[in-house]
């Protein structure tokens, strides 16, 4: 089938907050022809079937608040940020799919009304994050209905009306855990336990004791029970038990992996810690004329910060429509054990601060008022304690003030703990 071929001056690929956020920023700074694809049918991203408040109540997001200053439900907030695309003068298409890269700023798409191979000056990569499936997980046992990450139960429950089940157990112990645990109760099921294997200080899911339902530290998923319908979850426990929790229904919550396919399969480097494009703080990433932001970049953020990477990549786009020179042999910025990733993770030229003058981390296990050691080629750049415990199941932050010192000639800059 013949594909027709179009040019634009910035093509954005994924509308969810981040790439809706870009589109707009872009199209209201006078950058040309703009155009967001999105391969769902309705834009918007993860809020379309988060149906609890508080989206845009954050400074980030500050334009989309309600009067009454409470935030916006996920579907609402979606909506609003997919209408000041358009209003901005972004063109937004839905049902289109990003299929591969005919050349280095040039990508294949596909969609009900045929083929098309679009042209850019620049291209954002906005295409988010997922949670890991059962599968990616390894946990054995067969494939019974009743498995469910938190997203697609949302969508299940807010946007198909499906019945889910009557007992569940949510695995996981991250923030989206809560999200699931409430959207479980609205669809009538009894959540007979959240399982996480950390230990049991400051958890993240505090209002589990409200419901009386048991929080389970310490404990892993080791096997799932049933065939024609899910019947029980097997677990370990610390101490070298076995239990096994009867239910209907399973959600596993969190362990997010960029969606970065379509990064990969356009050479895009990877960055080994946060599995999403290797990048600099000007979103900018290996690929010339290739930006990233967003969710896609490092393990999720709320819809609000997305939103503010989405503007705050404008205006090194613009920088780059103006023939600014994309840079070469960046340093690389890697962690050492116990730490799992940091973002950004590339020093560009002109040392410019990341969105809010400080990189996010991730650690690999709780760590207590951990002392952060910045050096490159045996030299010390900077040294930050954080008062406070850090936590696997949250980002936590490093200030940028030390950029400047780095040697841009130099070897990878490393982040440890002391």
């Amino acid at each position: 089938m013949t594909r027709r071929e179009r040019t634009v001056d910035v093509l954005v690929i994924g509308g969810g907050p981040a790439g809706l956020a870009a589109g707009a920023e872009l199209a209201a700074s006078g950058a040309g022809l703009i155009e967001v694809l999105e391969r769902e049918q309705t834009a918007g991203g993860i809020p379309r079937h988060c149906f609890h408040g508080g989206f845009g109540s954050r400074a980030t997001g500050a334009r989309l608040i309600r009067a009454d200053g409470a935030g916006l439900t996920g579907p609402a907030y979606a909506r609003q940020c997919a209408a000041a695309a358009e209003r901005a003068g972004a063109t937004l298409r839905t049902g289109v799919t990003a299929t591969g890269w005919a050349g280095p700023l040039t990508v294949d798409t596909t969609a009900p009304t045929g083929l098309e191979r679009i042209t850019a000056r620049a291209v954002v990569l906005a295409t988010g994050a997922r949670e890991r499936p059962r599968s990616a997980r390894l946990v054995p046992g067969t494939r019974p209905p009743g498995v469910y990450t938190t997203g697609e139960l949302q969508q299940a429950v807010h946007l198909h009306r499906q019945r889910i089940g009557t007992r569940a157990v949510v695995i996981g112990n991250e923030p989206v855990s809560r999200a699931a645990t409430d959207t479980l109760r609205v669809a009538g099921l009894d959540v007979v336990a959240v399982v996480t294997d950390q230990p049991p200080a400051r958890l993240t899911v505090p209002t589990l004791s409200r419901h009386r339902t048991p929080l389970l530290t310490h404990t892993t998923v080791t096997a799932l029970t049933g065939r024609e319908r899910l019947t029980g979850v097997e677990l370990r426990h610390h101490d070298g038990r076995t239990t096994t929790l009867h239910c209907d229904t399973v959600v596993f919550t969190g362990d997010w992996i960029p969606d970065h396919e379509l990064a990969r399969r356009g050479a895009v480097a990877l960055d080994p810690g946060t599995r999403g494009p290797a990048y600099d703080t000007a979103y900018r990433t290996t690929g010339a004329g290739v930006f990233a932001v967003g969710n896609l970049l490092h393990g999720v953020e709320s819809a609000d910060v997305a939103a503010a990477e989405g503007r705050a990549v404008a205006a090194p786009v613009l920088r780059h429509l103006a023939a600014e020179a994309w840079p070469t042999d960046r340093p690389s910025i890697a962690v050492d054990s116990p730490l799992r990733w940091i973002a950004p993770n590339l020093v560009g030229p002109g040392a410019d601060a990341p969105l809010r003058g400080r990189f996010s981390l991730r650690a690999a296990r709780r760590l207590h008022a951990p002392l952060l050691v910045v050096h490159q080629d045996g030299r010390v750049l900077h040294r930050q304690r954080l008062l406070l415990p850090v936590e696997p199941s949250r980002p936590f932050h490093l200030r940028a003030d030390w950029l400047d010192r780095v040697d841009p000639r130099g070897a990878a800059v490393r982040i440890a703990v002391r």
